[in-house]
């Protein structure tokens, strides 16, 4: 069910904020459109399991095609065009040797980002809190 005609657009200056300054400080912390554009696309190539799990191989080390189809339990034409488009996306690269194409990622910063989704995942999934070293004793919540 498609509910983006539920959704209505805000423009600015039709609210009034409760906390001006603070509105003001996160408006100049979010990141430019073009840079959210590009963290809402890498999201996208994350949220399918069999590009999950190609990224999950090949943070361990470079692969490829048959390789990773092995892995990831998918056909080899299968693999090809998750890597195409995690390639568009610039998460992963390749390199010839001979007649294989080796797929790695692109940068370290998707060990990184996994490591925090699963450290997330782990907090979910047994219900421990967040680390009190993440939580800025400027926040404005309903609780203080």
């Amino acid at each position: 069910m498609d509910t983006s005609r539920d959704k209505k657009i805000i423009k600015s200056g039709e609210l009034t904020p409760i906390d001006p300054a603070g509105v003001a400080e996160v408006q100049a912390f979010l990141p430019s459109e073009v840079l959210m554009a590009v963290v809402v696309s890498t999201f996208q190539a994350l949220a399918d399991p069999t590009r999950l799990k190609i990224l999950y191989a090949l943070t361990k080390q470079t692969c490829c095609v048959r390789d990773l189809a092995i892995l990831v339990g998918v056909s080899e034409s299968a693999v090809s065009h998750q890597l195409r488009l995690l390639r568009d996306r610039h998460l992963v690269r390749q390199k010839r040797a001979g007649n294989v194409i080796y797929y790695s990622l692109d940068d370290g910063h998707l060990a990184v980002l996994f490591r925090e989704a699963e450290h997330h995942a782990d907090h979910v999934y047994q219900g421990i809190p967040d680390h009190p070293y993440f939580l800025d004793d400027t926040t404005h919540s309903p609780e203080k």
